[in-house]
């Protein structure tokens, strides 16, 4: 077997079992229904997932209460991370289906603390998850 083969081998599968469910590393806050942790693949300082606690794949299963969790969730990590690293914005996102680049079926909000110069040119923001149409002109 070539190294590369025995290196995928060996690869944790972080849907069996839900690594959510099962390993949360770095937790920060919780609450009655979600709780948050910093990405153990942070893209920024800082970078942080709310994560509802009940195993659900998609943001649109969410109860309205698990909704509701997540946000007030999503607030006080904001207070904190402004604490703690002085971001200059920041990006919330949820990946849905492998289309949208989900690779772990467990619900999961990214905030993603921005800082003036991470990338040369920010306009457009979010919309950059299909490049191409990224930037617009007005």
């Amino acid at each position: 077997m070539s190294a590369g083969a025995e290196q995928a081998q060996k690869k944790r599968d972080p849907n069996n079992p839900c690594l959510f469910c099962t390993d949360p590393r770095g937790l920060s806050l919780d609450n009655e229904l979600a709780f948050s942790a910093r990405d153990t693949y942070a893209v920024s300082p800082g970078h942080t997932l709310v994560i509802p606690k009940r195993h659900v794949a998609s943001f649109f299963d969410l109860t309205p209460d698990e909704i509701t969790a997540c946000m007030e969730l999503i607030g006080e990590e904001r207070r904190l991370l402004d604490e703690e690293f002085s971001p200059d914005g920041y990006n919330i996102g949820v990946n849905i289906g492998p289309a949208a680049g989900q690779s772990i079926y467990h619900v999961h909000i990214h905030i993603i603390p921005r800082y003036r110069g991470d990338v040369e040119n920010p306009q457009g923001g979010v919309r950059h998850v299909i490049a191409k149409n990224a930037h617009y002109t007005r």
